[in-house]
């Protein structure tokens, strides 16, 4: 199938479409979700960094950033009412949430488990179902989202092994 629209995802940026549009992103701690209406064929993606802005970073009255999960959903939520549509109509699916820093040491901040956690609950706390995900593990994931079919393809690298270390 040819897209008319081929959208490729940057983080923190949030894309809705019909069915011409295949929306695209590549994901390590960040996460991305999908969201498509089968009845209507529509649906988009978002791509979060963070669940939320650091304190003493407070939004004022300035534009919604997509970069942090509560306003990139905020974003998301426009759209779907802009339309006419209830969170309970839609298939969601879930991405991402990676450990990318392991160190000799052992692991970093878990920046991607508190991704996942926040958007679960968010998601679940304003009426969406998920239907499937791909989550946490070691390593980084494209994804590529058919608007027109709902149909979510995934291809996960695993990181072998800490920096600085190799096989024996």
């Amino acid at each position: 199938m040819s897209f008319q629209i081929d959208i490729f995802l940057q983080p923190g940026e949030v894309y809705f479409g019909d069915r011409d549009t295949r929306i695209r992103t590549l994901l390590g701690s960040c996460i991305a979700i999908t969201w498509w209406h089968p009845t209507r064929q529509v649906g988009g993606m978002c791509h979060y960094l963070l669940p939320q802005r650091p304190q003493g970073h407070p939004r004022g009255d300035g534009p919604l950033d997509g970069r942090y999960a509560e306003e990139a959903f905020q974003l998301a939520m426009r759209y779907i009412h802009s339309v006419g549509t209830l969170p309970a109509d839609y298939v969601v699916k879930m991405f991402g949430g990676g450990q990318m820093l392991i160190t000799d040491t052992g692991r970093m901040p878990a920046v991607g488990e508190r991704n996942i956690e926040f958007g679960k609950q968010w998601l679940a706390g304003n009426g969406f179902r998920l239907s499937r995900e791909h989550l946490a593990g070691n390593g980084h994931r494209h994804i590529v989202f058919d608007v027109a079919t709902g149909d979510v393809w995934l291809r996960y690298r695993p990181q072998d092994e800490p920096a600085g270390k190799t096989k024996p």
